[in-house]
């Protein structure tokens, strides 16, 4: 996940969700999110 701009990564977190992937895939990205303080980018739902 570390090759993914920023811009992708988030993009993929809100595909991901609208197409109700893997919670366990979800958390991946959530955490690669939070990880680079994106997470005011995007809402997460807990």
């Amino acid at each position: 996940m570390e090759k993914l701009s920023d811009k992708v990564l988030v993009e993929s977190y809100c595909k991901a969700n609208e197409l109700k992937l893997s919670p366990e895939f979800i958390k991946l990205i959530e955490k690669e999110i939070e990880r680079r303080s994106l997470h005011a980018k995007i809402k997460i739902s807990s």
